[in-house]
């Protein structure tokens, strides 16, 4: 079961995902797989209605080079590569268990043809991207969002997006109670892209809060 975002209402949560154009039965059936073999990790994966708002982004954006940055079992990769229009996304991420139930659904979607898996840290692996990158989206370990958001912004030319998930952390980022690592975490990140002056950016409330950077 995918977690909720706790800090909207519950109705207004339902109503949202009941007036967005609901995911497919492959779609579905990757959720529904995903819970089954991760457990409790499946609330890494990214909810029906992100998963439009990532396709619908790719259509609009029209990358040669998309990028991702943490696939888990390929909810989010799978979105983002049917938004594609002949470009190609380069996905990054540390588990071969994982991934190969991503690389299932791709062929089944019939994009495996667009994607490139690369497994290892991205802090490594980014490195050897050829630029220049279109679009990205970060989903991984949140101490390294800097380094990722820092080594794709060296590879986008002016216009080019990144899309970073979990940034609102179920609303502790807002509530200074809250001092464990992982939100300490994704709070200076968050001052770190809102003092970029290289950078135009916009938080939204889609499930666990997504910002959008755009390059200047």
């Amino acid at each position: 079961m995918l977690s909720s975002m706790t800090f909207i209402d519950p109705a207004v949560e339902q109503y949202i995902l009941d007036h967005t154009t609901r995911h497919d039965e492959l779609l579905a059936e990757l959720a529904a797989e995903t819970a089954r073999v991760t457990g409790a990790s499946a609330s890494m994966q990214i909810s029906p209605d992100e998963g439009r708002f990532l396709t619908m982004i790719t259509q609009l954006v029209r990358p040669e080079v998309a990028v991702e940055v943490g696939t888990f079992t390929g909810y989010s990769s799978l979105c983002i590569a049917r938004g594609l229009s002949g470009g190609r996304l380069h996905c990054f991420d540390v588990s071969e268990e994982w991934t190969s139930i991503a690389r299932r659904y791709w062929e089944r979607a019939g994009v495996g043809d667009r994607i490139t898996l690369t497994l290892g840290p991205a802090t490594e692996t980014l490195h050897d991207l050829k630029g220049p990158v279109d679009l990205a989206f970060i989903d991984a370990d949140k101490g390294n969002y800097p380094a990722y958001y820092e080594l794709i912004m060296a590879r986008m030319e002016p216009g080019g997006l990144i899309l970073v998930d979990n940034t609102l952390w179920s609303g502790h980022v807002a509530d200074p109670a809250k001092d464990d690592e992982t939100t300490v975490q994704i709070r200076e990140f968050n001052d770190l892209v809102m003092n970029d002056p290289r950078v135009t950016t916009v938080m939204l409330p889609i499930r666990d809060g997504v910002t959008m950077i755009r390059k200047n």
